[in-house]
């Protein structure tokens, strides 16, 4: 006597795994992710710096190169050779003017023309400033930097100040393309990492990194010789934190020894 099987229907077809369904709860964050992608995600509050938000108020800008101006009008003749004294100051505000008519109250208005602009503004004040740099140090070198330690001091202390002004223009202008990309929120990996982006829930959701914000990295970078608050990130911000950290102690250095040695006499 022979056992009977229960019929058998047509075998079901084995799925690639790659090609099962997901569970609800996995569609769930694939959609939230999605949505997060595109700063969509409902109940989320996205970050300015991660979003379109309005440019930054251009005064401090535009009162900080008249800073770096005035500081290079009072440096002495013989730190601004061979150019004539009024060159490059006249070149500076002349851009500073041309800019700040375009785009009075924010930056926010786009264009080559301005970021051209804008990049020679800030080249020629670091240009500038490199030379008087280099004379300063040039002078004290060979002994020509005269025999009173009040000038020095002030000498070294313009050129040291609109170093730190020029390098967080620099910052300022590069970071993640400029102010109007970060205006328009496209970029999602920064050059310099502020603390407020690494801990959001340190910083009301309206912040986003200013003018000042760069200034301040370039003040702390040019006195204590490293970063401090802000990490570099990209490679080109490395380089410049370097290479400004080198001129701040190249001037400072020098500056003080000499007028210490002047002082001592």
């Amino acid at each position: 006597m022979t056992d009977s099987k229960p019929p058998q229907g047509p075998a079901e077809p084995q799925l690639d795994p790659a090609e099962q369904p997901l569970p609800a709860d996995w569609l769930a964050w694939v959609r939230k992710a999605e949505q997060l992608a595109t700063s969509h995600v409902p109940g989320l509050v996205v970050p300015a710096w991660l979003r379109p938000t309005r440019g930054e108020r251009r005064w401090p800008i535009t009162v900080s190169i008249l800073a770096a101006i005035v500081l290079q009008v009072l440096l002495p003749p013989r730190l601004t050779e061979p150019l004539p004294r009024w060159l490059m100051p006249s070149l500076e505000a002349a851009l500073l003017i041309g800019l700040t008519i375009s785009d009075p109250l924010r930056v926010e208005r786009g264009g080559t023309m301005r970021r051209a602009a804008s990049i020679v503004l800030i080249l020629l004040l670091s240009a500038a400033n490199a030379i008087s740099a280099v004379l300063l140090i040039r002078a004290i070198l060979t002994g020509k930097a005269g025999a009173a330690a009040a000038p020095l001091f002030a000498s070294g202390a313009s050129i040291w100040g609109t170093n730190v002004i020029a390098f967080g223009l620099w910052y300022w202008e590069f970071d993640r393309g400029g102010p109007i990309q970060r205006v328009a929120g496209v970029s999602r990996h920064p050059d310099l990492m502020f603390p407020q982006m690494a801990s959001p829930q340190l910083a009301p959701p309206d912040w986003e990194p200013h003018f000042v914000d760069y200034l301040y990295l370039s003040f702390t970078n040019a006195t204590a010789f490293s970063p401090t608050d802000v990490m570099p990130l990209a490679r080109w911000a490395k380089l410049t934190m370097a290479v400004q950290s080198a001129v701040s102690l190249a001037v400072g250095a020098l500056v003080i020894a000499r007028a210490v040695n002047i002082l001592r006499t």
